[in-house]
């Protein structure tokens, strides 16, 4: 199996596809050719009997700093062919578990897409954050749905409306994550999980992770749609303007002129 884009690595082993995003020297911000390149992956190994699992991972100390701010100015980055949604919708329906192994940041995307992994589990160095709003966005990929739902509205409140930073075990506590790990075992814990998961009655696997999102799989993605819509509008407004620039210039945001 192999990846489309140089910054995402790819190998199968024992039935277990690991997902590398490569990319350390931006802390693996993610471009528009790493999520098609990641949704391809993900939509062959869903198709393919060698596969059992997958991980994905993070090269470098880093699991994503989230999105390359840069291909989110052309202001398509949510619609929905666009490559990002196209990659939440690989994740989303990917029919055999999936286990993610995060160490240093975790931003945005970068923490969402774990609500719709499997397990998860976050090295001593793990820093998580949703920063939404912090940049005149919306919660995306359904975290506005599954995270109050996993967390309490409190605590999401606090999480997603102030965009504040939170460490390992804190993810583990509000049940993003399985368990907090020394930073040098993390990637090491996911394949000794993906591994034992692997060795069980696929069939038996998929169903019971079919059954375990039932409850939530329609609404979630309906959700989904609706966040990926004001997304889509946030892109092109005066706020978000206001924040990629101050980003751009290394200055705190400044949105005293709006209403």
């Amino acid at each position: 199996m192999q990846s489309s884009c140089a910054e995402i690595q790819a190998k199968v082993t024992d039935r277990v596809l690991e997902i590398t995003i490569n990319r350390p020297e931006r802390k693996n911000a993610l471009t528009m050719a790493m999520y098609t390149a990641m949704a391809e992956l993900l939509n062959e190994a869903a198709e393919s009997a060698e596969i059992r699992v997958a991980i994905i991972s993070g090269a470098g100390g880093a699991f994503t700093s989230g999105n390359d701010l840069l291909d989110f100015l052309g202001g398509s980055a949510s619609s929905a062919d666009s490559p990002v949604f196209q990659f939440m919708l690989a994740l989303y329906n990917f029919p055999k578990p999936v286990v993610a192994a995060v160490n240093g940041p975790a931003v945005g995307i970068g923490t969402t897409m774990l609500l719709h992994c499997d397990m998860a589990f976050a090295g001593s160095d793990a820093l998580f954050q949703m920063p939404f709003v912090n940049l005149g966005l919306v919660p995306e990929y359904a975290s506005s749905f599954f995270l109050p739902r996993i967390a309490g509205h409190v605590k999401a409140a606090e999480l997603l409306l102030l965009g504040k930073k939170f460490d390992a075990d804190e993810a583990v506590e509000i049940g993003i994550c399985n368990a907090a790990v020394p930073a040098d075992q993390t990637l090491a814990r996911a394949r000794a999980v993906a591994s034992e998961l692997a060795a069980k009655a696929p069939e038996a696997v998929r169903l019971a992770k079919q059954l375990l999102r039932k409850g939530t799989r329609q609404v979630g993605m309906e959700v989904i749609k609706e966040e990926a819509q004001y997304f889509q509008q946030r892109l092109s407004s005066e706020e978000f303007k206001e924040a990629a620039t101050a980003f751009m210039e290394k200055r705190p945001a400044d949105f005293s002129r709006f209403e």
